[in-house]
């Protein structure tokens, strides 16, 4: 066999996944709520329990979250359901938290009109230190925690150092559209995620 010189890349693994699409953007590490109420969901919902994995939410791109099936992105976030309740109208309600991103590959669609996609998984964050640049939006994020609380008020302070971290909760927490968020989530190196955020800024 003739040696082109060239190196070859192995391909990435691909998993399936059940999809859950919404008008909403998932990030990593954030939390979600959701209600579930279609039977495809209710069904993803309990094959989930049973393997014990998440499932996928993936950004509508076209179409709407109940009904007809809907396009949506081809970047996403694992789901990893940590709770469900009963909500006051009866239905299931998830308490989720977003885990891993996943590029989506193909998409079929099953009888009950559940979205089965194969996807690759996306590279896992790094701890980075901030670049001097952005020491500005550590200091935003601070503000932004210090006036609306929640969960994040209690993070360690290296925390506000990890270049991922701070990209990731501004993109949750800053007043962001959803196309806005989505180039977030799908921009793999956290100083340009920074840089993005920094241009989005008023």
């Amino acid at each position: 066999m003739r040696n082109t010189g060239r190196v070859s890349t192995p391909p990435l693994p691909v998993e399936s996944l059940p999809l859950f699409p919404l008008h909403a953007v998932l990030l990593p590490g954030a939390a979600m709520s959701l209600r579930v109420f279609e039977p495809r969901y209710l069904d993803l919902v309990r094959e989930c329990g049973r393997n014990g994995h998440g499932f996928g939410i993936c950004l509508i791109i076209d179409g709407e979250e109940v009904g007809a099936v809907a396009s949506a992105a081809a970047y996403g976030t694992e789901a990893v359901v940590e709770d469900f309740a009963t909500g006051d109208d009866g239905l299931l309600v998830l308490h989720v938290r977003g885990g891993r991103r996943f590029h989506v590959h193909r998409v079929r669609v099953r009888d009950n009109g559940l979205q089965v996609a194969d996807v690759s998984w996306c590279a896992d964050d790094v701890v980075e230190p901030l670049q001097p640049e952005h020491g500005l939006l550590a200091t935003l994020l601070h503000e932004v925690i210090d006036k609306v609380g929640g969960e994040h008020a209690k993070a360690d302070e290296s925390r506000f150092d990890d270049a991922a971290w701070v990209g990731w909760r501004l993109a949750e927490m800053l007043p962001l559209e959803n196309p806005q968020r989505q180039v977030l989530l799908q921009t793999q190196d956290p100083h340009e995620r920074l840089q993005q955020v920094l241009a989005l800024l008023p």
